[in-house]
């Protein structure tokens, strides 16, 4: 296939790109750098400085593509609470843009990356496709909002389309911002500098930890898979885990035990998350494969960054 990423040389983008060069797939990455690094695609990959909201930049890059995957966003939580506008105009606004330009070409088929944040507080687990949204938070609203628009246009413009709600994503080269980081590499990279790990509420809330890997299996799945026009499709682990039992495991595999302090004054989000991948099995042959102790060794082994500041240790000082 011909394919393009957008935000293709993020986090999730990157590994996606340089699966799909491995796969013998051509793909263009387009992607304004404003949270990502070309550096790190496959020379193979025609990557393209641009922001998502420049249609005619888009139209010149679906030229003979097949699939779109959308992954272009702001992804902070917390920053969505300070800038809705901005989240709006680049969340929604950019998938509007995504989706015009492929109505104008005759692009085939899109595959949204949404967020398992438009679940919200639910009554229930697993969380599952067919439960009503509640988002709590403004980067959950334009998710659900870039759901909505991705269906909707499709159906007018005879496009497939197909949205992955994906989980707590982490792995090899996710960003680590100064302020309100991904949990993982944040805890991960406290722990191996000898530092205490601030932990909002009591640590027994819950989130569903889902390694890069199987992340970028599914994706590939939905980009090829029948009888997924306007599926909404869950991507996790299906593993209910604790924030103090991630903090173990990143203990276990750093061998090294934080200190930890509970911050009771500020809450952890959301309480419990996990998901249910009856649909995803049933439609994507989709079967996680990375365990989460598996995946944090792995995230030593192959992280440039964690690999300088870790010193292999016997056991937990």
């Amino acid at each position: 296939m011909r394919v393009l990423i957008t935000g293709g040389a993020g986090f999730l983008g990157t590994a996606l790109a340089n699966r799909l060069v491995e796969l013998g797939h051509h793909v263009r990455v387009l992607d304004d750098l404003s949270a990502g690094d070309p550096a790190r695609l496959s020379p193979r990959v025609l990557f393209t400085r641009g922001d998502v909201r420049d249609v005619p930049k888009l139209w010149s890059l679906l030229q003979s593509v097949q699939c779109v995957f959308h992954l272009a966003a702001r992804v902070s939580v917390p920053e969505s609470v300070l800038y809705a506008r901005d989240y709006n105009d680049v969340n929604v606004g950019g998938t509007v843009a995504v989706m015009e330009a492929m109505r104008d070409v005759g692009v085939a088929r899109v595959v949204l990356a949404s967020s398992a944040t438009v679940y919200g507080v639910q009554a229930s687990l697993p969380l599952h496709e067919a439960m009503r949204p509640n988002p709590q938070v403004p980067y959950a609203v334009a998710k659900l909002a870039a759901e909505h628009y991705v269906f909707t246009l499709g159906a007018l413009h005879h496009i497939e389309t197909v949205a992955l709600r994906i989980f707590n994503a982490y792995g090899p080269g996710q960003r680590i911002p100064p302020v309100h980081a991904p949990v993982v590499p944040q805890l991960l990279k406290q722990t191996l500098a000898g530092g205490s790990l601030v932990v909002f509420g009591n640590g027994q809330q819950t989130r569903d930890f889902v390694y890069v890997d199987d992340v970028v299996s599914a994706l590939v799945a939905a980009s090829q898979a029948p009888d997924v026009n306007r599926q909404i499709i869950n991507v996790g682990s299906g593993q209910e885990t604790t924030i103090n039992e991630l903090i173990q495991a990143i203990a276990a595999a750093a061998g090294r035990a934080p200190e930890v302090l509970y911050n009771d004054h500020e809450t952890g989000g959301v309480v419990h998350m996990v998901a249910d991948l009856h649909k995803a099995q049933r439609l994507l042959g989709y079967a996680p494969s990375v365990t989460l102790p598996q995946g944090l060794a792995q995230l030593l082994e192959k992280d440039p960054r964690v690999q300088l500041s870790h010193t292999p240790h016997r056991g937990l000082s």
